[in-house]
């Protein structure tokens, strides 16, 4: 639940992870991105095309896929802050760590047509990545871009859904690298499930973001919503325009750990705790008719909640679960997950790996109590 740090800029440099698949280099990146790079490879990820080419984005967990022939495969990048995994054939071949403008290369492949999927681990809210497509070794190419997927899902979320720390084994992360360097959205329970049900997905999460209010009252006049309709989220004003393509059939919502997890503070705009919990239940409503206009009346909005104290969290979100269905809207869901196994080994007490893993299957198990035909 606790927020990063602001714009954190990390020394550049390339963490290689090497796999049997062969040997990862960095160069200097040309000044434009491939050529007709967006016509070769898949994303459904919050992203804008730049001026020159590359695409710029900044949500967790953002990913891009394509085929090739060859015995290698170059990724353009310019990204000073996020980390990155390359992964082909379904296996990781590298893990850039704060690439800053680079090519990097993944060689000594059998000559033969491959995967390749570059995903980013890391939230960066006040920061963009810029990635230009990929690039084939000498004498390989880049293959028309893989399908879209049928099914898709939206993770809608704070930092659990971001998988914020889930790498640590410890909960002081100060030691071990910080959170960014034990972050990887592409472990968290959102990213499993969609994988294991072959489904497209985003993850629109924000660390520290509230429905109404955010981690200990931090950023008054601000919460999830402000940034909810952005691809770029340090733009004011910026607005995500929603291709036609993008139908999720079930968006899963986890917003108010941050809201209730502290106790209010003085001066904050809400007195009481009942006051907090109506304008928290108002603005979920509110949240609730925006994505019911945009996705339409058949997709399933689930409206999760964990175990927090003695917080009104999780009766909070089953009231308007059943408001909803009172109201006629029997597409909306309430999930409740928790599990003894859970340890919150993660930095600051957040779920670790192995949480994320056993919140995925709670959530494989919901899913399938939901009428979905996809």
């Amino acid at each position: 639940m606790q927020q990063p740090a602001p714009s954190r800029r990390l020394s550049r440099r390339t963490l290689v992870t090497a796999t049997a698949a062969g040997l990862v280099a960095a160069v200097a990146a040309p000044a434009r991105a491939a050529s007709a790079a967006s016509t070769r490879y898949h994303t459904v990820g919050r992203v804008k095309t730049a001026a020159d080419g590359f695409v710029r984005y900044s949500w967790p967990g953002v990913y891009f896929e394509a085929r090739f022939r060859g015995t290698g495969v170059g990724v353009l990048l310019d990204d000073p802050v996020n980390d990155y995994d390359v992964q082909v054939d379904g296996r990781t071949a590298a893990t850039l760590v704060t690439p800053g403008r680079t090519t990097a290369w993944v060689r000594g492949l059998s000559d033969t047509e491959h995967r390749v999927r570059l995903v980013k681990r890391t939230e960066s809210p006040w920061s963009e990545g810029r990635f230009g497509g990929f690039v084939a070794a000498a004498g390989g190419a880049i293959l028309a871009r893989p399908p879209a997927r049928r099914r898709q899902i939206e993770f809608i979320g704070d930092s659990y859904t971001a998988g914020y720390g889930n790498l640590s084994d410890t909960r002081d992360c100060s030691g071990n690298g910080g959170v960014d360097r034990n972050t990887d959205s592409d472990l968290s329970f959102g990213a499993l499930t969609a994988r294991r049900l072959g489904a497209d997905y985003q993850i629109n999460a924000f660390s520290g973001r509230g429905m109404v209010r955010n981690y200990n009252g931090s950023s008054p006049g601000t919460d999830f919503r402000t940034y909810y309709d952005r691809a770029l989220l340090r733009v004011e004003g910026d607005v995500w325009r929603k291709p036609a393509d993008w139908r999720p059939q079930v968006v899963v919502i986890g917003l108010g750990l941050n809201d209730f997890s502290t106790p209010l503070n003085p001066g904050e705009r809400w007195s009481t705790q009942a006051e907090l919990v109506a304008a928290y239940e108002s603005a979920y409503h509110g949240f609730l008719d925006k994505l019911r206009a945009r996705y339409g009346p058949r997709t399933f909005l689930v409206v999760s909640a964990t175990a927090l104290g003695s917080s009104p969290f999780a009766e909070t979100v089953e009231r308007i679960a059943r408001t909803r269905n009172a109201r006629g809207d029997d597409r909306v869901a309430h999930w409740y997950y928790d599990d003894p196994a859970l340890d919150h080994l993660g930095c600051d007490w957040h779920p670790s790996a192995r949480d994320h893993r056993v919140i995925s299957g709670l959530l494989d198990d919901h899913l399938a109590t939901l009428p979905l035909r996809w």
